[in-house]
């Protein structure tokens, strides 16, 4: 009889999608609420959605850009890319002009500014529904296309809620809820819509 050594792995995957989604003048950033592990649902209430509270505010007396921030969580990423952090993220907020701005990110910190991502388990079904409905320039045109969407607010909540629809029908560790946060310049506004549970 041979003797089970017991696994043990940093690294868990508790699935889930987020999606942000940048305007001229807002941006959109959901997530839905479920965080699995294998086919056991931990919990059906865990907002997957960060305001980042830093230091350097209370250091130098102003909100830090997203922009820079984007760059702090490059390197952060960086340089814990082997343990702990293990992280595929998407950040999204207002750059220095008030125009909206989304960063994705792979897991050890490159990043990149573009007008749509989609990141965790359901964004394989996710962003190609958004490059279908939003046309998104190759980055590789010269000039450099802006960054941004055509999308008004209202609009974009409304492909946000249709992409988690058709995601939870696929995806089994997306679900439960839907937590939808929109930035502009009257400041943050929180949404929220069922999903599947099952």
């Amino acid at each position: 009889m041979v003797k089970q050594q017991p696994n043990w792995s940093p690294y868990d995957n508790n699935g889930g999608s987020c999606v942000a989604i940048a305007g001229a003048d807002y941006c959109v950033i959901a997530a839905d609420t479920r965080m699995s592990s294998g086919y056991n649902i931990l919990t059906r209430d865990y907002s997957k959605i960060c305001k980042l509270h830093l230091i350097y505010q209370h250091q130098h007396n102003k909100q830090m850009s997203c922009p820079a921030m984007a760059q702090l969580l490059s390197n952060t990423l960086y340089y814990k890319r082997f343990f702990p952090y293990y992280a595929f993220n998407v950040l999204g907020g207002l750059d220095n002009e008030g125009k909206g701005c989304v960063f994705t990110y792979d897991a050890v910190g490159s990043y990149e500014r573009v007008g749509y991502s989609s990141q965790g388990s359901g964004s394989t079904l996710i962003m190609p529904f958004l490059d279908n409905q939003l046309k998104s320039p190759s980055p590789l045109l010269l000039p450099a296309q802006d960054a941004v969407t055509p999308l008004s607010e209202s609009e974009a909540v409304d492909l946000v809620k249709t992409c988690f629809a058709s995601a939870t029908e696929r995806d089994i560790y997306t679900g439960d809820r839907l937590e939808i946060v929109v930035l502009n310049a009257d400041g943050i506004r929180r949404e929220y819509m069922e999903l599947r549970k099952d």
